[in-house]
């Protein structure tokens, strides 16, 4: 039988290696591997891990996964996109984090954000409560929420990867995309108002053209014409636009899609403007 010194020396020997490897968030092979490769006995690697977790030196994420405090103390305005894009797989910082972390908003957002192709099922969902909860269902890590958007497949696109340290890379959407999200989903951030101040403030800091491409790409005629009558209003040149202003469409699309179909409609974008402050 192990005695608690060598038990404590094993456990030390594993975050260490751990953290050589950049491993700040790490799943039970990880930790297989390491026990290997420091002859710790794998008999004993599930008593390690729960007196770590017992010592507050790393926490349960979900079944299998875990990570390392150190990564939870003084540095969680970077961290907890490790942390976001390792709890589901895959998935990519987006929406309002990914507004953030461009610079493209000064708001600072109340949870991490990120996008998947995975259902996901959060430990709220499987309370008898959750149907009564008045919030997202969300992850809640240390006192951080984590929400996920489900995207399909074929829209998990504009997707970059960015070092937030020497060790840890993470998956978020790039500008562009990140910008045409706010299109798609104009209600997540306030509605059509905000997403005009939004394009407003970076029409001449962003590819148009590579937006125009993903818009077309995610192919939502609706999320096209809205777009492009926006970049239109902000001075955006007509032969960039041409292929946003000639998708086909048989119906005028609501300007801001959380508001009643009134006012002015554009024939040549096929857009009601139900936004009173906007004229053309």
């Amino acid at each position: 039988m192990q005695s608690r010194e060598s038990t404590k020396s094993q456990s030390v020997r594993l975050l260490q290696q751990l953290l050589l490897q950049g491993k700040y968030v790490f799943d039970k092979q990880d930790a297989i591997a390491v026990a290997v490769s420091e002859n710790i006995p794998i008999n004993q690697l599930n008593k390690i891990l729960s007196n770590l977790a017992k010592r507050r030196q790393i926490s349960r994420l979900r079944r299998g996964l875990y990570v390392i405090h150190t990564l939870l103390a003084e540095e969680m305005n970077s961290h907890p996109f490790i942390i976001a894009t390792h709890l589901i797989q895959p998935s990519a910082i987006s929406h309002w984090s990914a507004l953030q972390h461009h610079g493209l908003t000064e708001q600072i957002p109340q949870c991490v954000t990120a996008s998947t192709t995975r259902k996901v099922i959060t430990p709220s969902m499987r309370k008898k409560q959750s149907a009564t909860l008045k919030e997202k269902h969300a992850w809640k890590i240390n006192g951080i929420r984590f929400e996920y958007i489900n995207v399909l497949g074929k829209n998990f696109f504009g997707i970059e990867k960015i070092w937030l340290d020497e060790h840890s890379q993470v998956s978020v959407t790039d500008k562009e995309r990140t910008l045409l999200d706010v299109f798609i989903s104009p209600k997540m951030f306030g509605g059509m108002g905000e997403a005009l101040g939004l394009l407003e403030n970076v029409v001449t800091n962003i590819n148009i053209q590579k937006l125009v491409d993903y818009a077309l790409r995610y192919g939502k005629k609706s999320v096209i014409k809205r777009l492009g009558w926006s970049l239109e209003y902000f001075g955006v040149e007509e032969h960039i636009l041409k292929p946003l202003l000639e998708a086909s469409i048989h119906y005028y699309c609501r300007l801001d899609p959380t508001k009643k179909a009134v006012g002015h409609c554009d024939k040549r974008w096929m857009i009601q403007n139900n936004l009173m402050d906007v004229e053309k």
